[in-house]
């Protein structure tokens, strides 16, 4: 069954994609969920000028993608965690945490989801996480983990 997707869903497909899923998949949860439409000639048209526009609001929004991502440039964010004696973090430092940083010492508001950490943050030190701003603007922020 071919459909076009509404949104972005791991595992699936990114938004305005067509992909082919099981029959049962799409017309038992992805469609009654608003998350999808069925591929026929008329919804592809409403597809195409739907990606048109867009595009447009996402060029608009480009510039200030890459204003943010200079501005993250040579930023370090503090992160305080709970800590042991040996210096291991009781838990572990998440994307979630790294938003709320970037919005108390930077005054931005960056969606937790466009943030990545490629390594587990167990114990004290400095990190790294990639931020996707766009397809095109990525950037890494550099942040370190100190003990309360």
């Amino acid at each position: 069954m071919e459909i076009i997707l509404l949104k972005d869903i791991d595992k699936v497909g990114d938004k305005h994609q067509i992909v082919k899923v099981k029959p049962g998949y799409g017309r038992n949860f992805l469609i009654p969920q608003g998350l999808a439409l069925l591929a026929n000639s008329s919804n592809k048209k409403i597809l195409a000028e739907l990606q048109k526009q867009e595009d447009a609001k996402e060029n608009r929004k480009l510039n200030d993608y890459k204003a943010l991502a200079e501005q993250l440039d040579g930023v370090v964010l503090r992160i305080g965690a709970k800590t042991g004696t040996s210096g291991k973090i009781f838990g572990s430092v998440t994307n979630v945490q790294i938003a709320n940083a970037l919005k108390d010492q930077c005054n931005m508001d960056v969606e937790r989801r466009k943030i990545s950490l490629p390594e587990e943050v167990k114990t004290v030190g400095e990190y790294h996480a990639q931020i996707d701003f766009h397809k095109q603007v990525q950037t890494k922020v550099k942040f370190e983990v100190v003990g309360e």
